[in-house]
């Protein structure tokens, strides 16, 4: 069974994504899975080129170091050829209502005078990256299910007036992770693109930037350490990420802190422990370009040959070749 899960490398990883999602594709991924980054994808907005092609290595650099078998990460620029014919292919089978639905075009289009076409259009792209590895799951949180079922529709579609080519993939809900908020602003997620990195915990921050940045983590005036998502969320964002570098249960955590300063630092250390192997790791990878550069394309023909067929049997039942 293949499952398949991406990373954009729309900024520098940060805590939420290697605690959410990076850490666990070390530690369940199977030799089938494939994890790629979604250069591509970074691109439906404007964009620095060298600042991508930087975060696209950085993030190769971060998988690889975080646990996640070599063989089975993969960048998705690198097989743009083949994903531009099958693209091309699934946008002739895709209807525009479609394509206008999804949720994320909405969001991002409202109010804007003009978008790049390729924010209507990419979700298109993402069904050729599950539907060209012959994926059978996609594990994605609530905000992807819209995606993964146009990916569903379009397989249906285009095995029912062409012939059977492409597996027809389901989406998994994650499992639930810890839920690291930023550390200024607990109202919302902690995310790579923030606008102000205060509260962003980076993966490769120096130990003293993290711990800096833990200690200034907003809190608030009640003084007592309490599991409470609502009444504290900057509290409990912290317990959270306690237990999620440490495997004991929040609420126990809270009972054994007795303030805030006690909170903080137990919570950077642990964060400074849980980092530090994976941040050297991927500093020692990003120093030797030529190792990583092997990594990258070796991933990339094991991504290739187990697809190459499936894209050649989509052109041809489809008139074209």
């Amino acid at each position: 069974m293949i499952r398949l899960s991406a990373i954009t490398p729309s900024g520098q990883v940060q805590l939420g994504n290697y605690l959410g999602a990076i850490r666990r594709w070390a530690a369940e991924g199977t030799a089938e899975d494939v994890y790629f980054i979604s250069d591509l994808h970074a691109m439906t907005s404007a964009h620095n080129p060298a600042r991508l092609r930087a975060l696209t290595r950085e993030q190769l650099a971060v998988l690889v170091a975080a646990g996640v078998a070599p063989e089975s990460v993969c960048v998705q620029s690198d097989l743009v050829r083949e994903l531009g014919a099958l693209t091309w292919l699934l946008e002739c089978t895709c209807s525009y209502g479609e394509a206008a639905r999804m949720i994320q075009f909405k969001e991002k289009s409202e109010g804007r005078a003009s978008v790049r076409l390729s924010l209507l259009t990419y979700p298109v792209l993402m069904s050729a990256d599950i539907l060209l590895q012959g994926t059978h799951e996609v594990p994605v949180g609530e905000d992807q299910l819209q995606h993964v079922e146009l990916a569903r529709v379009l397989a249906r579609r285009f095995n029912g007036t062409y012939g059977e080519v492409f597996v027809v993939p389901r989406a998994v809900v994650a499992p639930t992770a810890a839920r690291v908020r930023d550390l200024a602003e607990p109202s919302r997620k902690m995310a790579k693109s923030a606008p102000d990195a205060a509260g962003t915990v980076f993966l490769l921050d120096p130990p003293d930037l993290v711990r800096r940045k833990i200690m200034r983590a907003v809190t608030d005036d009640r003084g007592e350490v309490r599991y409470d998502p609502d009444g504290q969320p900057g509290v409990t964002n912290l317990l959270e990420i306690l237990s999620a570098c440490t495997g004991k249960e929040a609420r126990e955590l809270a009972g054994s802190l007795s303030d805030y300063a006690s909170l903080k630092e137990a919570t950077a250390e642990a964060v400074v422990a849980e980092l530090k192997p994976v941040r050297e790791r991927t500093l020692a990878l990003l120093a030797d370009p030529t190792e990583l550069d092997r990594i990258r394309a070796a991933g990339a023909e094991r991504a290739r040959d187990r697809s190459t067929h499936r894209l050649e049997s989509a052109l041809r039942v489809s008139g074209l070749g």
